[in-house]
């Protein structure tokens, strides 16, 4: 990435840029991300770039953050937000002369990220503090909400894609790809079980995170407690499953999803049980009797619908997702339905579902 593109943004923050410092921070596969230090008094702070490629309105996203924001500041709920800031005249939006979008917030300097949940205790606490994010907002009118990325859960819009991707021209891929891509339509009964919440009451739209994983999660390096939450672009209104069934998907998997190892992919059920029962710990008061009933579909809708998405992104030629070889989305969707039916066959053993 240029380095004018920040310095312009910077300038507009900060109306200087001889005194600062400037770090690239890596780990962030959407929004270009830097760490500016004021050399004279050590104060840091958070300037990102929003891609606008995958956030095609980033006005909504700071809308949503604003508004979230704000609900926080006014209860006692005991969840963190890091602080916006505002460009000069009060905005929190900066667009550049390239036609990128930019904001600023807080930078947290005590925190840490990890990447994977190494202990079921990891995994819990990640867990609690999702359902505690979501709890928050409990009497938080989420129709103020927008929807950041249209359709991003919504399983039925994915099926609809995945057979929509069955008429692609790319007749070696399909015929490669034929058993699965079988396996995944005999499954369409949880499209059905998708259904049937957004036509009930039971089953109510909610603050959800949408991108539930631990490496979302603030550690402090002096106390190895958590700080809060990171990453909001995704946060929109939301049904029960999406935040507990991405956590499922992916900590409890024994394998990441660009794993080849097919045979011994599973599920962790030391993890999956603590991440469930952290969970539910927080969010039991919250739900609904029907999405208790429902609560162990989560990560079953979650998985199928990556699976799901991997393939169709197969059969139309890897235009979606980045690859570094020829088969890696096919390998992908395999390693998904893999760890799907690990899931399934977990819970019809002990009639969960």
């Amino acid at each position: 990435m240029n380095d004018n593109f920040y310095k312009e943004a910077l300038k507009a923050f900060t109306n200087s840029q001889e005194s600062f410092s400037v770090i690239p921070l890596d780990g962030g596969l959407i929004n270009h991300s830097y760490k500016i230090t004021d050399q004279q008094s050590g104060e840091s702070f958070l300037l990102q770039r929003i891609n606008h490629h995958v956030f095609k309105k980033p006005e909504n996203v700071q809308l949503n953050y604003r508004l979230l924001w704000n609900h926080l500041e006014s209860t006692d709920a005991g969840i963190r937000m890091p602080e916006p800031k505002y460009f000069p005249g009060d905005v929190d939006l900066y667009w550049d002369s390239n036609h990128n979008f930019w904001r600023v917030v807080e930078f947290i300097d005590d925190g840490e990220m990890f990447s994977n949940a190494e202990t079921p205790e990891q995994a819990r606490e990640t867990a609690k503090t999702f359902a505690s994010f979501s709890a928050a907002f409990h009497d938080f009118n989420v129709t103020q909400l927008k929807d950041t990325i249209p359709d991003f859960h919504n399983l039925s819009s994915r099926f609809e894609q995945f057979n929509y991707s069955l008429s692609a021209q790319l007749a070696e891929r399909k015929q490669k790809a034929a058993e699965l891509i079988t396996q995944l339509q005999q499954r369409k009964k949880y499209v059905e079980l998708y259904r049937s919440f957004q036509n009930s009451a039971d089953y109510p739209k909610r603050v959800m995170h949408h991108d539930a994983k631990i490496a979302n999660i603030l550690f402090s390096k002096t106390t190895s407690k958590v700080i809060c939450p990171v990453d909001f672009d995704t946060t929109m209104p939301g049904y029960f499953f999406s935040d507990l069934g991405d956590m499922i998907r992916s900590m409890a998997c024994s394998h990441n999803e660009s794993s080849t190892d097919f045979e011994n992919i599973t599920i962790r059920k030391e993890f999956y049980e603590a991440i469930v029962e952290g969970y539910y710990s927080v969010m039991s008061k919250y739900l609904t009797a029907s999405e208790k009933k429902k609560i162990h579909y989560s990560g079953i809708i979650i998985i199928y619908m990556q699976a799901l998405r991997f393939m169709a992104d197969y059969l139309n030629g890897d235009i979606y997702y980045k690859t570094t070889y020829s088969e890696q989305n096919f390998d992908r969707a395999k390693n998904q339905f893999t760890l799907l039916q690990s899931l399934e066959q977990m819970l019809n053993k002990r009639k969960e579902i």
